[in-house]
């Protein structure tokens, strides 16, 4: 089976995640379009990618899919300069904000999606919120595919995108404090640093892939691991004591509010 030619139009962090983690799948075959920078220059040179800096030139290479990570308020901009472009390629925009409708709009033959990934697509661990525009159905397969090669896919109406990439994007980061203070927490009882993280990381890796593969809710999770009189309710009372959820979800209500 021939790879699928896809372009990738801006590589900053996000678009370099999910550039790496179709590398690790190998299943692909990728370019890259980006104003000179030295940094993305080195990172496609090691990589052997096609590297362009206008759009004519991504055009020649005839990709069949093209991933906008580019900010929003130049995304239209740039897709503007595609109108040359086969009707038959598929328009991915990871553009937060930017709806359906202006892309559709901005290339109207084109089908179009928009999709919301977070960091951890370049372990291919990600989470990606994704919504189908029109023209969709007959690529709903092979898009997919494509992009559950970098994580968990999670289709939701459009309207549900900025909440999915509120958790999924700001997430990593709120978890990630937890786990710095739960490996504060292991040095303190006598656990080496190294080991302290490992520990850390491997529990929450663990417990969220549990999570997706059993369907369990996280209270039903939860309450298997916490006997009763135990030491873990104890825990989880001293959470509860400082209103540890209640943080969880006003910090993302903070990072929500626009």
């Amino acid at each position: 089976m021939s790879k699928m030619k896809i372009g990738v139009i801006g590589a900053g962090n996000m678009g370099t995640a999910m550039i790496k983690g179709w590398l690790n799948d190998d299943h692909q075959k990728l370019a890259v379009l980006n104003p000179e920078n030295p940094r993305v220059e080195q990172f496609c040179a090691a990589h052997q990618l096609p590297l362009f800096h206008e759009a004519h030139e991504l055009i020649g290479w005839q990709p069949e899919l093209l991933v906008f990570t580019t900010p929003a308020p130049v995304t239209l901009s740039v897709i503007k300069q595609f109108k040359l472009i086969s009707a038959k390629v598929i328009m991915v925009s990871a553009a937060a904000g930017v709806k359906l409708t202006d892309l559709e709009a901005s290339l109207p033959n084109h089908p179009w999606i928009r999709i919301i990934p977070n960091i951890p697509v370049t372990v291919n661990a990600g989470t990606i919120g994704i919504t189908m525009g029109q023209n969709t159905k007959q690529h709903h397969e092979l898009i997919t595919k494509t992009f559950e090669v970098l994580g968990n896919l999670i289709e939701v109406r459009e309207d549900q995108l900025n909440i999915v990439g509120t958790v999924g994007g700001c997430g990593p980061a709120f978890i990630d404090v937890v786990m710095d203070a739960l490996g504060d927490a292991a040095v303190k009882h006598g656990l080496d640093r190294e080991h302290a993280y490992q520990l850390a990381a491997s529990m929450v890796a663990g417990s969220g892939k549990l999570a997706l593969q059993t369907g369990l809710s996280p209270a039903t999770l939860r309450d298997q691991v916490t006997s009763p009189g135990g030491t873990t309710i104890r825990g989880v009372l001293a959470l509860e004591k400082h209103r540890v959820r209640y943080a969880l979800i006003d910090a993302i209500d903070a990072a929500s509010d626009n």
